[in-house]
């Protein structure tokens, strides 16, 4: 029986280059240590890769860090931004009106949002409504019933309103309020005026009211409820629009400020 030649059995193990001892020979490739952390040098003295990069060419945000609820909230945008809003601003007038006098207060620095335009058409007609049937009781009570002294409350009564008429236009552009960023600033008033900043985080109830006639016009009064009835604010002649934008604002806010109390 003819044996036959034996057959070449490669080596398993591989070729590991010593440091300092140059390249593997050819042919051969060196072991890279595979396992060695990103920015160390391995024993085939290359750099192990740094950490891997998104498609787009940024680094991944590390997923396993919990956002608090006062990052995510301002990650999505609920802290009031600055500047004109096309919702706010919208069929508003386009400047506060101050008083001429030197010792007034100062609208300071920041973006003001006024009231809408159709807010001083239902004044007028609220306070016509009202200096009509007040004119028209004075003339029952005089002319059918002889009581002529119904001319002395009701010429007291007609005056006022007449004043309130001619003045409605120039107060409603007096009205004012303002997103900063820990508090919410409302300005109104020509004679007297108040000046009320209401922090987010003590904000208890915010409240949406209108009435037939605001309807009409597509207002809305928005009402700020806090824990001392002293520093609740009512900002009248709101569109529609920017009353349920500003309420739901305001909630978003206030729920992040109050994480912090």
């Amino acid at each position: 029986m003819t044996n036959s030649p034996d057959q070449a059995t490669p080596n398993p193990s591989p070729i590991i280059t010593d440091e300092g001892a140059g390249a593997a020979p050819a042919g051969e490739s060196a072991l890279v240590d595979e396992t060695a952390p990103a920015g160390e040098t391995t024993s085939a003295g290359e750099t192990a890769p740094a950490d891997e990069t998104s498609v787009d060419g940024t680094t991944p945000v590390d997923q396993t860090a919990p956002m608090t609820r006062a990052e995510r909230r301002a990650a999505e945008g609920s802290t009031p931004a600055a500047g004109p809003d096309p919702v706010l601003d919208a069929r508003t007038f386009d400047r506060i009106r101050e008083p001429r006098g030197g010792a007034r207060l100062p609208l300071g620095d920041g973006t003001w949002h006024q009231l809408a335009r159709q807010y001083v058409w239902v004044q007028l007609i609220s306070s016509g409504i009202l200096l009509a049937m007040v004119v028209a009781a004075m003339l029952v009570l005089t002319l059918a019933f002889g009581q002529t002294w119904a001319w002395i409350p009701g010429g007291i009564i007609t005056v006022l309103l007449v004043w309130t008429i001619a003045i409605t236009p120039r107060q409603a552009r007096s009205y004012g309020y303002q997103l900063r960023r820990d508090d919410l600033v409302f300005r109104r008033g020509i004679l007297w005026q108040r000046v009320v900043a209401v922090p987010y985080g003590r904000m208890q109830l915010v409240d949406i009211t209108h009435g037939p006639l605001d309807r009409g016009f597509g207002i809305a009064q928005l009402k700020l409820v806090t824990a001392a009835a002293a520093t609740g604010v009512t900002i009248p002649g709101l569109t529609q629009d920017a009353a349920e934008k500003l309420r739901d604002t305001l909630i978003d806010v206030a729920e992040t400020r109050r994480t912090g109390l």
